[in-house]
């Protein structure tokens, strides 16, 4: 889902004095769209100088260039403008910024501009005045989206519950003959506001599959049995979660619930780790449609990309969206 396209040229221009900052030119006829601003070659990214060599670096992987605090320009027809942290800029800094808008650029923060073009969220670029403002996450701070989504989720469990009953039955009838052990596996997962649960699920592993400790599961992880195997390509193994949702652990959309064990050590790796648990986890996600299976501090990094800008961008679309893409996972085999 990245786009890892080419390598951008990437020109940093040199610290400026007030005196380098133009005027610029304001043409009233050459305005840009949302749409069109999505789709530049070149964006123009202001910041701090202290932070521009950490920008370069991040935006060294993504298909189109940059062109980082260059004060010089004053013609800002069909221009794309993103500021980062521009608190930190100084007066006519950011008075260039407001004439840039004045003069017909598209001009936002550069993390909400990747939002929307790279539909994740730049976690290496994150900082805390991206979440103060808790109105702009409407799945946090709206009553009526989080009622919708509570009913969504008791309607839609009962009726995937029902439905699945012959997969169930089967499941279970195929996981007590291969292995001895309980058929429903229970562990203690991190749910919303960072409480514990125990999540369900059909046991895929050897009962003895953790004698050594916690651990990561792989993709040809040794300790799954064969009728593991396809209940977990084929997301049978959740079904069992679908109890969790009404229960009101879990939603039927949302981050996938981790393990406290494993947490404790990411969020020491990635940026604002925990703050996936300020909605419910979820029996599907956006990470999980969008991300192929893995097991690495790497690949929770992109998980939680998707995580964020799920709870950011949050709607009912988005979850029905997901949901669609899961299905389509299950039938066709696509999953872990």
């Amino acid at each position: 889902m990245s786009l890892k396209i080419s390598k951008p040229i990437i020109k940093k221009e040199p610290p400026v004095s007030s005196f380098d900052i133009l005027e610029p030119i304001f043409i009233t006829e050459s305005f840009i769209s949302k749409s069109e601003a999505l789709k530049q070659n070149i964006i123009y990214v202001f910041c701090p100088e202290e932070r521009a060599d950490k920008i370069a670096t991040i935006i060294d992987d993504y298909s189109f260039d940059i062109v980082i605090n260059d004060y010089t320009i004053n013609d800002f027809s069909k221009k794309v403008v993103c500021h980062y942290q521009s608190g930190y800029l100084t007066k006519q800094q950011r008075k260039f910024l407001v004439n840039a808008t004045e003069c017909g650029a598209w001009v936002e923060p550069l993390v909400s501009y990747l939002d929307d073009r790279l539909k994740y969220t730049e976690v290496r670029l994150l900082h805390s005045s991206y979440f103060l403002h808790q109105k702009a996450f409407s799945i946090l701070s709206n009553k009526r989206t989080q009622i919708t989504k509570r009913i969504i989720d008791i309607v839609s469990s009962i009726f995937l519950l029902i439905i699945t009953l012959p997969l169930s039955f089967i499941a279970a009838l195929l996981i007590k003959l291969e292995s001895p052990g309980a058929v429903l596996f229970k562990q203690k997962r991190t749910g919303q506001y960072n409480k514990e649960f125990k999540v369900y699920k059909f046991r895929s592993m050897r009962n003895d599959a953790e004698k050594n400790g916690a651990q990561w599961a792989s993709k040809n992880d040794a300790r799954v049995t064969s009728v593991g195997k396809f209940i977990r390509k084929t997301r049978i193994d959740e079904i069992p979660q679908l109890i969790n949702v009404l229960q009101g652990n879990m939603s039927i959309v949302g981050p996938r619930p981790e393990r406290e064990v494993f947490i404790k050590d990411l969020e020491k790796e990635i940026p604002y780790y925990r703050f996936r648990h300020a909605v419910k986890p979820g029996v599907t996600g956006l990470a999980q449609v969008s991300y192929p299976y893995g097991a690495s501090v790497e690949d929770a990094v992109w998980k939680h990309k998707y995580d964020i800008y799920y709870i950011k961008h949050h709607s009912s679309m988005l979850d029905i969206k997901i949901l669609f893409s899961t299905v389509k996972t299950v039938l066709f085999g696509m999953g872990r």
